[in-house]
């Protein structure tokens, strides 16, 4: 394993990961992955073989970078300096990593990325770039995502109301797959360029695909070494590799063995230049693994604590930056105490291209491990039929239903949690803006409530974690417990009915709310234990109300 650069400190766990080893080798799993066998997950090849393409991906990207340097060319000779991206959970995560990790280089384009449905949100974005020379990238696998087309039509109408329609045309492409709904509106209207993606790879596995790798290029970010990382890890991790000698396989044994000892709570601790990769490999872990009463739970984005802050059902994987020690200390006093750690090395920044195939992979290993399917997401859609419902609800009475929600009061919260019992976990589910403000207020709320609990505490921005953790939530076993916080717009915007047409039945606040509403209703046909808290307008301090708990 010297060629993955780690340190493991595995303790109790090493007699379980030995087993799986032993156990992956006995089934020949590398060999059959490689092979697109099906039967290492399930017996039926739904959503499977359709769904293995993220194993060769970097090849086919590679050949397909000079079309978009073509691009990048246009666009700087016709002045753009800015692109927002329009999408939500795999088409949008790996390009906010690359946005966060990287930055625009000189000459390429400043990249924005939206992935919400709060009118906050959209103003901001619509605030930050100069429209004139903004480019859009309207990212969906399925082609018909509803937070993506209404974030669309919006600003698409916003361009009409400064330039001819066919000029306003010019400033969208479309990243989608092949004969999507998105495909068609993009060759009816005439977008600037469209990017068909290979139709064999989920969303969550996408990252060396177009929905990753275009957004690279658009910072100006040297894709050719993410792609050549990613290939080289893809060799170490390859079909005639021994599993004990293979990172993925060794990686998703440890996943599983730990998760199948109890020890399903995934905490990442990451060095800060790096530490957007959590909210990706956030997704691509509860997403897969959160299904048939199994679950994994990254719990990405947590102040490092003290080892009395946590459970006996944590595993810690440490990701360094070579010559970041500032984790060093804590790291070494968990393993002091006995927790399973693992620490991997990153010589620079672009070895996530190496770690992004590394854990898709290992993830892919964990499944086959929990015994289950981990390239669906059987429970996402149900809160997306119930958020239907609502919105339906909405254009019929002019109002959405009144499911009850307290105030943020400390006494609620604190009956609420007293439910908790060692190996469950907290969610906090924010529907408010995404401000400097309320991420500050959620940090603290998270910290307050682990710090009461030492259970693990998790957050997310609706609608955006839905596309993320939400499958997890419902698929587990159970454990957790959902704090569900809405907000109230200060300034609520349109969503065109059509692009190009100014009738709007529908504001973003009202999809937002909906979305909440469906994401509790399922929760709730789930058997999900859910608390809401109303916060009104001022989203900061009412959860800081419920921090002072």
């Amino acid at each position: 394993m010297k060629t993955l650069g780690y340190k493991a400190h595995l303790g109790k766990l090493s007699g379980a990961v030995e087993a799986t080893l032993a156990e992956l080798t006995a089934q020949r799993v590398m060999p059959r992955i490689w092979a697109r066998d099906h039967t290492v997950w399930k017996p039926e090849p739904t959503e499977i073989t359709n769904r293995l393409g993220w194993l060769t991906i970097m090849e086919p990207l590679l050949a397909a970078l000079p079309d978009i340097d073509a691009l990048v060319s246009e666009l700087y000779a016709e002045n753009y300096a800015h692109a927002l991206l329009l999408g939500m959970g795999g088409s949008s995560l790996a390009p906010d990593v690359f946005r966060r990790t990287f930055g625009a280089q000189p000459g390429y384009l400043e990249l924005g990325v939206l992935d919400s449905t709060d009118p906050g949100a959209v103003a901001a974005q619509a605030d930050a770039f100069d429209l004139h020379r903004t480019l859009f990238v309207v990212a969906t696998k399925s082609g018909g995502t509803v937070e993506t087309l209404s974030a669309f039509k919006y600003f698409y109408n916003e361009l009409l109301k400064l330039m001819p329609e066919a000029e306003a045309r010019r400033h969208f492409i479309a990243i989608t797959d092949p004969g999507s709904g998105l495909a068609q509106m993009a060759s009816d209207m005439g977008f600037r360029k469209t990017f068909l993606n290979d139709p064999n790879i989920g969303g969550r596995f996408s990252v060396m695909s177009h929905f990753g790798m275009l957004p690279a290029v658009l910072l100006g970010l040297d894709v050719s070494l993410l792609l050549t990382r990613a290939q080289a890890m893809a060799v170490r991790c390859g079909s005639n590799v021994p599993p004990a000698e293979n990172p993925g396989a060794w990686l998703g044994a440890i996943m599983g063995a730990a998760a199948l000892g109890g020890r399903d709570k995934l905490t990442f601790i990451i060095s800060p230049t790096l530490e957007s990769f959590g909210d990706w490999v956030e997704q691509l872990i509860a997403e897969s693994t959160g299904k048939d009463g199994q679950g994994i739970l990254p719990v990405v984005g947590e102040p490092v604590g003290a080892p009395f802050d946590y459970g006996a059902d944590r595993f810690f994987v440490y990701l360094r930056l070579d010559g970041d020690g500032v984790y060093d200390a804590e790291v070494a006093a968990l393993v002091a105490a006995g927790y399973p750690v693992l620490q991997l090395n990153l010589a620079d920044r672009y070895d996530l291209g190496g770690q992004f195939f590394l854990w898709e992979m290992a993830t892919a290993v964990a499944g086959h491990c929990l015994g289950i399917q981990p390239f669906d997401q059987p429970n996402v859609e149900a809160a997306k039929v119930q958020a239907r419902k609502f919105v339906k609800t909405y254009q019929e009475q002019g109002t959405l239903p009144d499911i009850p929600a307290v105030a943020p009061d400390a006494a609620a919260l604190r009956a609420f949690l007293a439910q908790g019992k060692p190996g469950d976990y907290v969610s906090i589910h924010a529907y408010v803006t995404p401000t400097l403000e309320t991420d500050a207020a959620l940090l603290k709320l998270r910290v307050a409530l682990r710090d009461a609990t030492r259970l693990a505490v998790t957050t997310g921005y609706g609608p955006r974690f839905l596309h993320s953790t939400g499958q997890l939530h419902k698929g587990d076993a159970g454990h957790g417990l959902f704090v569900q916080i809405i907000s109230d717009a200060a300034h609520d915007l349109p969503i065109p009915d059509v692009a190009g047409k100014p009738e709007a039945a529908l504001t973003f606040d009202v999809l937002k709310k909906a979305q909440a509403l469906g994401d509790y209703q399922a929760l709730t046909d789930a058997n999900r234990r859910v608390l809401r808290v109303a916060v009104g307008v001022d989203a900061a301090a009412g959860m800081a109300a419920l921090a002072a708990s």
